[in-house]
């Protein structure tokens, strides 16, 4: 685990690298050259690349700082550094984005003449091959590590280039047309660097927040569980956080109520092993439903609070049947979809159609949400 951590922060600190130097030569040639010919969309395009590489720089460090080795106060790592260096970048960005608009208002209202040359265009026709190549590759990169902030880096890179590409269109208008547009091309380059900025922070405060697990990782953890042939089902997955390498699980398994405590044991063991070995996700904690095998009255039981409760149509899995006949109790789990407004009012009817079909048994339902796939 450690060895594929330290190689996935390698790859990513070394793209980001790449990324710093890029931009820093991509911001040095457009700043130039905007204000040898008066641009203000190229100088502001070299604002936009000089925060590139600062966010690339922020990458590494927050690469750096995420890689630390678990402490007794952070004894699950220091993996959630990476969203945070991730809102700094969108701040960042944001920031940038606001100096270029307040910059590109000022030209309007007192505009200058561009002075554009065919070594002007040649340049920035290079800048655009170049941000679109490293774009391509640094969102590669990204996709291969699962690494959001270099996906992010590359999404921005092919963003800019589009952005360049259109400083380039202006200048071609004003050398045949005399139509200067290059304050008002600098606003709206400004305003999508903020719509950028904000998308960012906001996606990066979901990523703190917590978010549902992803489809693929969850199916995949719970194939693995029901792979054991003395699980009957998986539910209640919960998988936390704490960094793209630190996955952090548990979850309810509903085994025969003739199982023993050995074997349930053994099969919990191999149970996180395999997660393990399959998924990179370790598993903390494994609970129990035990399913009633040998009566066959709790089972028509079952099927019928199953049809009662698939009669409503926001309720997606009931799960964690168990009838206690000396106690005369009925317990059961249900998920609702967030699609339903009132929640408890469904629940209660189903325990209420539970009541009146077997008034001899106290029905209990719990409440389960739909947290994963």
């Amino acid at each position: 685990m450690n060895s594929k951590a330290n190689n996935r922060d390698s790859i990513i600190i070394r793209t980001s690298i790449i990324g710093i130097i890029a931009n820093v030569f991509l911001a040095g040639f457009k700043a130039f050259v905007g204000m040898a010919s008066h641009s203000v969309a190229i100088v502001m395009d070299a604002v936009n690349n000089l925060s590139d590489a600062l966010s690339s720089l922020i990458t590494i460090i927050g690469t750096k700082l995420a890689g630390r080795a678990p402490d007794k106060k952070h004894p699950l790592g220091h993996g959630r550094t990476e969203y945070l260096s991730a809102a700094v970048i969108s701040v960042i960005i944001l920031y940038a984005g606001i100096t270029a608009l307040i910059e590109s208002v000022k030209k309007i209202l007192h505009p200058e003449m561009p002075e554009y040359t065919a070594v002007t265009l040649v340049i920035v026709a290079v800048a655009v091959a170049v941000k679109i190549l490293l774009g391509l590759y640094v969102k590669r990169t990204g996709q291969k590590v699962d690494s959001d902030a270099l996906v992010a880096s590359g999404s921005d890179a092919l963003f800019d280039a589009v952005i360049s590409a259109s400083t380039l269109v202006a200048a071609i208008i004003f050398l045949t047309t005399g139509k200067s547009l290059e304050s008002w091309l600098g606003a709206v380059i400004a305003a999508f660097i903020i719509k950028s900025g904000i998308e960012m922070l906001r996606e990066t405060f979901s990523s703190i927040i917590g978010e549902r697990i992803p489809a693929e990782t969850a199916l995949a953890v719970k194939d693995a569980i029901n792979s054991f042939e003395e699980v009957n089902g998986s539910y209640d997955l919960i998988i936390h956080n704490y960094g793209p390498e630190t996955l952090v699980g548990s979850v309810h398994i509903e085994v025969p109520d003739t199982i023993t405590a050995h074997r349930l044991d053994e099969l919990e063991r191999a149970i996180m092993r395999k997660v393990m070995r399959d998924t990179g996700v370790v598993m903390t904690g494994i609970s129990v439903y035990a399913k009633n095998t040998q009566d066959k009255k709790v089972m028509e039981m079952e099927e019928f609070a199953r049809k009662t409760a698939f009669a409503h149509e926001h309720v997606l899995q009931l799960h964690g049947f168990y009838v206690d006949e000396p106690e005369k109790r009925i317990t059961f789990d249900v998920v609702i979809g967030y699609e339903e407004k009132d929640r408890e009012k469904v629940i209660a009817e189903i325990r209420s159609a539970m009541q009146a079909a077997y008034p001899d048994f106290v029905c209990y339902v719990t409440l389960d949400y739909d947290i994963s796939d």
